[in-house]
């Protein structure tokens, strides 16, 4: 008797701990959206092209986002300062140049737009993943020396394999957030084949400490303006 109340008080503080798991921002860093394509991807993985869809740099909560061309990687397209839900677009930086702090300084010159709206670069969605209820949990795996739990979604024409990587550091952006609280971890690769067109699409997340120089600059250039605000 004594053994089975001893072994239940140990299963209730285990259940305990384990729904007390803590997230921990990260304050700082970058992120890389790398897409490969793989195209006749049953035939061989010969034809292929990839491309860097996005570098995120963030401090805090706001997000730096520089949107590189997809046929030449080296120019930036677009840049974009995210905060919350909302976006700017940062132009020919009458913005950074005027004093101003970011934030207040965007709204003046433009109107914010919703995140979701977003097609370029880094894409925001509130939309479920289709039949993310009738996914099927796969064993853990390791890659580039990082241990993933995984699942997988079938349909009558694609297959897709997710990757989470088991942390408690979250990040300032996530491909599909409900899918990280449920599997206590951060969703860094989503593998897809589509049948139909025999093309094979990997999304990956690569996180880095390192920011990108200009990114940097803007940031620091941000906490400057508002310690003059204050």
């Amino acid at each position: 008797m004594r053994k089975a109340t001893f072994l239940s008080m140990i299963l209730f503080l285990s259940a305990t701990l384990l729904s007390c798991r803590k997230e921990i921002k990260s304050p700082k860093g970058g992120i890389d959206i790398i897409s490969n394509v793989y195209f006749t991807a049953s035939k061989s993985l010969d034809s292929m092209k990839s491309f860097h869809v996005s570098k995120l740099n963030y401090m805090g909560d706001s997000i730096i986002e520089f949107v590189p061309s997809l046929e030449i990687p080296e120019i930036i397209t677009n840049k974009y300062f995210i905060n919350d839900s909302v976006y700017f677009d940062i132009n020919k930086g009458n913005e950074i140049e005027n004093g101003m702090p970011l934030l207040p300084a965007m709204s003046k010159y433009q109107f914010a737009r919703s995140v979701y709206n977003k097609r370029i670069g880094a894409i925001y969605t509130k939309e479920p993943l289709i039949n993310y209820k009738n996914r099927k949990n796969l064993s853990d795996t390791i890659l580039f020396g990082k241990e993933y739990q995984r699942f997988e979604i079938k349909s009558p024409w694609n297959y897709t394999r997710f990757y989470i990587y088991k942390t408690d550091t979250i990040l300032p952006y996530s491909l599909y957030k409900n899918v990280e609280n449920d599997y206590k971890g951060r969703l860094e690769r989503i593998d897809s084949y589509n049948r139909k067109t025999d093309i094979f699409v990997s999304v990956q997340l690569i996180p880095r400490k390192i920011l990108d120089k200009e990114a940097e600059d803007i940031f620091k250039f941000n906490l400057f303006a508002n310690k003059i605000k204050k």
